[in-house]
């Protein structure tokens, strides 16, 4: 109201400050670990017992105060440096020549090198495809029966695997406990079970023998046991060999060679196609091989000149008179040397079993290059005598056959 004062304004503080002072910014109070150990070395001298000196002055010991001075600085200077170069440079672990507070031992769970490999070996699967393996029969079931084989799983061999040709009491034949040797078909399934074989180690066995037979040009006697219209069929160690009418001595009437035995020799052996081509005639030449040896002088008629070289007749099989072979000089015509029917002596070069091959040659008769085409009677006649001078050059090769 107009004409009241107010007795206690004069008393009255204004709580709120200027806008200055609000505009202000608030003041942070900093507390580091430097004044922190200050604080606490401070508490610690007024708790050290003063002395007093001769004159009345009041004293700290002087030790005391330096020592703990120079812990509080130490301590400082050593938790600032140690952490930047901690950080700058972190420690290698490679460095062989540095020690490391730390030691690892080992355990009982750790492996070294070779309990590592036989535990490797411990669970390699048993059996890849094409694997030669001996077990023991261990159950027959009517599809087949399982063979021990030393995996996880035993190995199952299926009835027509067994062997070859029809097994007519399989109880009897594949008694538990049968010691066996099979050949891997099929690698493991998942229940780590894989396929086995004997059929198809037999046959195996089987193209290595004949491979080999036919290498060594060996003759074998095989029973005629059927004819097609191409030829004779026979068994070869559980393999079907063919015999073609063309390679019969009398291929006419072929079907009556039925139930008899033929002598003949490998022409064409080949695993992969499983073709087994069988000879009556190359085995009544390779049967003439076996009079022939390396370095032997022969005489023959020429059965046919052809561009590569000349065919002589051995008496029944015939030689090959390559053109390299006749003279060391130079020929325009091979007919200028020999003609068909002329009687030629050579020497034995080649004798090629497997391809019922014989190589001759009659440029090792000539005393000088070109002289069988200048003075061809002269070295025929004298064929004999310059044959004993190449005998040397024969002899390793006669021992090789």
């Amino acid at each position: 109201m107009k004409g009241v004062s107010d007795n206690n304004a004069q008393n009255k503080k204004h709580n709120k400050g200027s806008k200055k002072d609000l505009k202000k910014p608030l003041q942070v109070l900093h507390i580091s670990k430097k004044d922190t150990l200050k604080e606490k070395q401070e508490l610690v001298n007024e708790n050290i017992p003063e002395e007093i000196n001769p004159e009345g002055n009041v004293i700290k010991p002087k030790s005391i105060q330096g020592k703990e001075n120079l812990n509080i600085d130490n301590e400082i200077q050593n938790n600032s440096d140690n952490s930047y170069l901690a950080l700058d440079k972190p420690q290698n672990f490679l460095d062989k020549e540095k020690e490391f507070p730390f030691e690892r031992k080992v355990d009982e769970f750790d492996f070294d090198e070779s309990a590592f490999l036989e535990a490797l070996n411990a669970n390699e699967p048993i059996g890849t495809a094409g694997e030669t393996i001996k077990g023991k029969v261990i159950a027959l079931e009517s599809d087949g029966l399982y063979v021990d084989i030393g995996g996880k799983a035993p190995g199952f061999m299926p009835k027509k695997e067994c062997g070859l040709g029809v097994i007519t009491n399989f109880k009897e034949r594949f008694p538990i406990g049968l010691e066996v040797e099979v050949l891997v078909i099929k690698e493991q399934n998942a229940d780590g079970m894989v396929t086995v074989s004997s059929r198809a180690l037999t046959l195996r066995q089987s193209w290595e023998k004949v491979s080999n037979s036919a290498k060594n040009g060996d003759l074998i006697e095989v029973l005629i046991n059927g004819f097609n219209r191409g030829g004779l069929t026979c068994d070869v160690d559980g393999l079907r060999g063919f015999v073609p009418r063309s390679q019969l001595e009398n291929g006419q009437d072929h079907q009556s060679f039925v139930g008899k035995t033929l002598k003949v020799a490998f022409l064409e052996v080949n695993p992969e196609s499983r073709k087994l081509v069988l000879s009556e005639k190359k085995a009544s030449l390779v049967s003439k091989f076996a009079n022939l040896t390396l370095g032997q002088l022969i005489e023959g008629k020429v059965l046919a000149v052809k561009t590569y070289g000349f065919f002589i007749d051995l008496g029944g099989a015939s030689g090959l008179l390559h053109q390299s072979s006749i003279t060391k000089g130079s020929i325009r015509s091979l007919r200028e040397v020999f003609v068909e029917g002329e009687t030629v002596k050579a020497l034995v070069t080649e004798i090629d079993l497997e391809k019922g091959r014989i190589g001759l040659n009659t440029a090792l008769l000539e005393n000088s290059a070109g002289e069988l085409i200048i003075d061809k009677e002269k070295v025929m006649r004298e064929a004999s005598d310059r044959a004993l001078k190449t005998k040397s050059l024969f002899e390793t090769k006669d021992q090789e056959i």
